[in-house]
């Protein structure tokens, strides 16, 4: 059995380290140059995030195994298939944040695009909870894996905990960062040294572990055949709150869309974290739990002594080590991404003096604000991994909810006229979203600590974002493009002709064109998605903010009816081709349409249908 391992190992590192060396020879394997800039592949962005995610492979099996027992193992797995289609949906936002001209921002700039200001603040504020308890919780794990065999004090626990917290804090202040091809280099070393604590756990498995892992599948299915729907669908929301730890980080190829040349290279590293880390995590705590080791006495530590276990003490040292390692680099990672994150709402709404650098071009004054508020929650907390656990959820769920609700919101809006190429299910959507909202109210109703947490730094960003929003928001300057209606109607009236028409167009849609006096072309647009370009001098672009599109439309009707009482209008509306199932607002805004009639019964209505990308021009 030993000379079976042995060998296997070593034929295992061969096909690891081969692989690596004939991925190094590739050109332009982690950013290439086009177009005047450097962009990051989707490799690139892919393994920043796998090492995100990565570092939670070292406390989150513990936290779910502390509130689910066994249990933990089939939750892992069955989290790791929601996760997955979950992923597809934050590819789909990539692609709608692309076409709205948008990169990069993730949940903030989306939601900020569908729902506003007021929900996009609470949104950062989601965010920020866990950047702040990414960095808190992976010091305190770095600690306590990097430490695992040396005996320490919690007050000496708590001094390198800082110390840590600072020491980073200062490199970002000296503005060094870490690259794509460090980050490489480390995950190269990772993948090593994890893989063949996969293998060696695989190879210490008996019988015992296999009927471990098989009873846990068993106990959660016969829990929800047995018992009522309810209760089955709140052991699965009990089970996926429990584990949802183990795939922090998944949003964050999404923030990096700035990066990126393409939403495809979004895609792309999507599938390569399903493959990896994906793969990867659930099946290494499948065999560490179901494992000999003594898990309640190894909470913080369980990965480390794990690997103590199959390989020895040398072993473990080597494992507790690349685990500071990596979660030193998630606490860099919670830096530099919260940094990016206040900035962008800092040039959003003119914050400038947050956002001035130094010398070096460090945000120097968000490093030591950051710095300041790890060190404050880690101390409130006393650096206890659960209590920071339980807090980092909260925050991970709501931004969950928050990205699926808004993604579900714009396709009721918009359909997938905007988005041909990547879509999918909005069933599918509407569960992920009912599942992610009743794991945040489930959290948030049993942990106290992290709704108090988030409910507060929400409060906070709620008071000065709409303190300030409606003074600095970047809409006025939208606003103060768009057309008055005083000159369509004095385009109108200088027409001789009886009869004008007025055409409603979508704000990106292209299409037949009349440029006659008599005729118009209305786009309504909301300020967040810009100000439509202006295609000819009887093309007039009207904002509408505050109310509805029907609203709208009637409004500008009355105006029209009220300045060109002796004018026989037409009004010319779009003819819907998208389903009812695929954009539900369709329906609603028919319905909504069909009564115009019997408000404007002077006025003709016409609802019409042209062939796509016809761009004639009459002229008169």
């Amino acid at each position: 059995m030993f000379n079976q391992q042995f060998y296997f190992t070593l034929l295992l590192n061969f096909l690891v380290v081969g692989t690596f060396a004939y991925l190094l020879t590739k050109k332009d394997l982690l950013s290439y140059f086009s177009g005047g800039k450097w962009w990051l592949t989707w490799l690139s962005i892919g393994i920043i995030t796998l090492m995100d995610e990565l570092t939670s492979i070292f406390y989150a099996p513990s936290e779910a195994f502390r509130v689910i027992g066994l249990n933990a193992i089939a939750f892992l797995i069955l989290t790791s298939v929601l996760i997955r289609f979950l992923s597809l949906r934050m590819i789909e936002i990539a692609e709608i944040l692309e076409v709205n001209g948008i990169r990069g921002g993730g949940v903030y700039s989306f939601s900020y695009l569908v729902l506003g200001p007021t929900v996009s603040f609470i949104a950062v504020a989601s965010i920020i909870v866990d950047y702040v308890l990414t960095a808190c919780l992976s010091t305190v794990s770095a600690i306590e894996n990097g430490m695992a065999f040396f005996p320490l004090s919690d007050t000496a626990k708590f001094i390198f905990e800082v110390g840590i917290v600072w020491l980073i804090a200062g490199l970002n202040i000296l503005g060094i960062k870490e690259n794509a091809k460090f980050t490489f280099g480390i995950f190269v070393v990772a993948a090593i040294i994890l893989i063949n604590l996969l293998f060696a756990g695989i190879f210490h498995a008996d019988i015992a572990s296999i009927k471990t892992i098989s009873k846990s599948f068993t106990d959660v299915a016969g829990t929800m055949l047995t018992g009522s729907w309810f209760n089955g669908y709140f052991l699965v929301i009990v089970g996926v709150s429990s584990c949802i730890l183990a795939y922090s980080g998944i949003e964050s190829v999404v923030q990096t869309a700035s990066l990126v040349k393409s939403w495809k290279e979004i895609r792309k590293a999507y599938t390569f974290l399903a493959w990896t880390v994906g793969l990867f995590t659930p099946v290494l705590a499948a065999i560490v739990l179901s494992s000999k080791i003594n898990i309640a006495h190894h909470e913080t530590d369980l990965i480390t002594q794990f690997a103590k276990l199959v390989g020895g003490v040398p072993f473990g040292y080597i494992v507790g080590i690349l685990a500071s390692i990596l979660l030193m680099m998630a606490v860099n990672t919670a830096y530099v991404a919260s940094s990016e994150l206040m900035e962008r709402v800092a040039h959003h709404y003119g914050f400038h003096w947050i956002i001035k650098t130094n010398k070096r071009q460090s945000l120097y004054r968000i490093h030591i604000g950051n710095a300041i508020f790890y060190t404050f929650i880690i101390f409130l907390t006393n650096g206890n991994q659960m209590m920071l656990a339980e807090m980092y959820a909260i925050g991970l769920l709501a931004s969950f909810t928050i990205n699926m609700g808004s993604l579900l919101l714009y396709r009721y809006k918009i359909g997938t006229k905007e988005s041909l190429e990547y879509n999918t299910s909005r069933i599918g959507t509407l569960i992920i979203f009912f599942i992610m909202l009743s794991c945040f109210l489930y959290l948030g109703y049993h942990k106290p600590y992290g709704t108090i947490m988030w409910s507060s730094v929400t409060a906070i960003f709620l008071f000065v974002g709409l303190k300030y929003a409606e003074r600095w928001a970047p809409e006025k300057k939208e606003i103060q493009q768009t057309d008055s209606p005083l000159q369509m109607f004095f385009h109108l009236g200088e027409s001789d002709a009886e009869e004008v028409n007025i055409y409603f167009r979508r704000p990106k849609e292209s299409g037949y064109q009349i440029t006659d006096q008599s005729s118009v072309f209305i786009s309504l647009y909301h300020p967040r998605q810009g100000i439509p370009e202006k295609i000819a001098q009887n093309h007039f672009r009207f904002a509408y903010q505050g109310k509805s599109l029907f609203e709208a439309i009637t409004e500008i009707l009355y105006a029209l009816q009220y300045e060109l009482p002796h004018k026989k209008i037409v009004v010319h509306l779009g003819w819907p081709t998208s389903s009812w199932i695929d954009r539900l607002s369709t329906g609603v805004m028919i319905f909504s349409l069909t009564h115009l009639p019997k408000y404007f019964p002077r006025l003709h209505f016409v609802l019409e249908y042209g062939p796509p990308g016809n761009t004639k021009t009459k002229e008169t």
